[in-house]
């Protein structure tokens, strides 16, 4: 693709050098670029790309888009002696969004993409959207936390929101396979990067909003304005599907352009859901006036559910055959996966990583099954929000039994450190019924050896990741194996 025809709308504030060159690839990443590429350099966290303009002109880079005038003259000092196209840009965030979508000739505008925005519950929906289209018959794509699908091929995923480049890719090769939709989770992070820039959306969920990523966005009012920033910018022919239970549902949709749909389980909205009864195999729920069983369970579920229904009706699909459709679903990996032990004892792991998240695991877990000890065993993610981990601690100590402290992943902190920011939320009751253990292998064997018979034990904050960061190092680490191996071994003793 010619060069021209790259750069459009990408805010080109000047341009040096001669000629339209044909572009063979596009990338932010020196160590890629290719003869013939164009080359964006980003200002990041750990490096800035202005570093490396040099670098991508020896390795044969046909254009260069950046915004530090400076440094550019740093990198290159006479630009009459390469044979390189220089692009100043406003934005090179922004820019970097909308070349990787001209690069790609616009892949989100040939099929519906439906995005998802909120602090828990994103996973989840993206899923199980996907999984029910698929059901319906559509070949579909998926972007998300766990995973990215185009049909049914995977693709590994590295950040809740990928990078331009990677998304248009990944959007290109699914209108390709002729996908109809694809379901893809917004993260604040990513809408403060400018990573969705340039996409057309079909629709805009909104989940709900607690307490998230105040590490990044370091206020509250500054992580509402990016979530909110995905519903500003939908077009006038788009959905924005908003949970208005939360005091934030309406907030989020107050300029958009796109059509509202309301959902709510307290409330008259446009889309409705009331939970009839639950236990641990699923819960009877009334969506809209109609019966259905799903085999998902929580109020937190119950949300995520009437947020896919009302998604899928207002997409055209057929309201019956979608509630027959959700009776098949399951929920998403890492997501209240339980698992069955000797002295009936219930395993239960769960990705909840915020205050909000643990309360609505422990709640779901209280409410199934209210004469069952309570056990929870969690840690905080190092190098992240440290603001949440008293708040944790408080929802642990009110909501369990019993509670074990251990690591998440530490990162480059001291887990003791973390765990003692935890201890620090408690009372004098907590920490009475609390047990501290770093090794968080260790944690889980004693949490379960040392539980009473028909107890329930939560496992919090890894849920589908099989790896564990100590230091800088990537250590496996799978808890649905830990918990079996545990449970192989009980069997064997008794």
């Amino acid at each position: 693709m010619r060069l021209d025809k790259i750069i459009r709308d990408s805010g080109v504030t000047a341009l040096s050098g001669n000629g339209n060159p044909e572009i063979t690839a596009i990338c932010n990443d020196s160590r890629k670029v290719v003869q013939g590429a164009l080359f964006i350099a980003v200002k990041g966290f750990a490096s800035d790309g202005h570093d490396y303009i040099k670098t991508a002109v020896e390795k044969g880079a046909a254009a260069v888009a950046y915004e530090d005038e400076a440094a550019l003259a740093a990198q290159i000092p006479d630009r009459s002696t390469a044979d390189t196209v220089f692009i100043r840009t406003g934005s090179s965030r922004h820019a970097l969004a909308v070349m990787a979508a001209n690069f790609y000739d616009n892949p989100s505008h040939k099929l519906s993409l439906v995005g998802i925005t909120g602090t828990n519950g994103k996973t989840t929906t993206v899923t199980l959207l996907y999984r029910l289209f698929t059901g319906l018959g559509y070949h579909c794509g998926l972007l998300s936390t766990i995973a990215n699908y185009v049909g049914d091929k995977c693709y590994e995923a590295v950040n809740t929101t990928s990078d331009p480049i990677t998304i248009n890719s990944l959007l290109a090769e699914m209108a390709d396979a002729g996908c109809a939709y694809c379901f893809m989770e917004v993260s604040s992070i990513g809408m403060e990067q400018e990573r969705v820039a340039g996409l057309k959306f079909r629709a805009g969920i909104f989940s709900n909003l607690t307490h998230d990523h105040l590490d990044y966005h370091k206020t509250f009012a500054e992580y509402l304005r990016c979530k909110k920033m995905f519903f500003d910018m939908l077009p006038a022919d788009a959905f924005a599907i908003t949970n208005i239970d939360d005091r934030n549902g309406m907030v989020m949709t107050q300029n958009t352009k796109a059509k509202i749909v309301t959902y709510s389980c307290r409330s008259i909205a446009d889309h409705t859901c009331r939970v009839i009864e639950e236990g641990f195999d699923g819960m009877l729920l009334k969506m809209d006036g109609k019966e259905t069983w799903c085999r998902l369970i929580g109020q937190h579920n119950a949300y995520n559910l009437l947020a896919i229904y009302s998604t899928a009706v207002t997409l055209g699909a057929d309201p019956d055959e979608v509630l027959v459709e959700m009776s098949r679903l399951e929920s998403a990996p890492g997501r209240l996966d339980t698992l069955r032990g000797p002295h009936d004892l219930a395993v239960v792991i769960d990705y909840a990583h915020t205050p909000d998240a643990l309360e609505n695991v422990l709640k779901t877990l209280r409410d199934i099954a209210p004469e069952r000890t309570l056990v929870c065993l969690f840690g905080c993610g190092g190098d992240r929000d440290r603001t949440k981990r008293p708040e944790m601690a408080q929802v642990a100590q009110k909501l369990a039994d019993r509670i074990f402290v251990t690591s998440d992943n530490s990162r480059t902190e001291r887990t003791s450190d973390i765990m003692a920011e935890i201890k620090a939320g408690m009372d004098i009751s907590g920490k009475a019924r609390s047990v501290f253990i770093e090794d968080r292998e260790q944690a889980i064997r004693t949490a379960i050896m040392t539980a009473a018979p028909g107890s329930t034990i939560l496992l919090a904050g890894k849920g589908h990741e099989t790896y564990q960061i100590i230091g800088t190092e990537k250590r496996h680490f799978d808890e649905k194996e830990i918990v079996n191996g545990i449970f192989n071994e009980m069997k064997q003793l008794s």
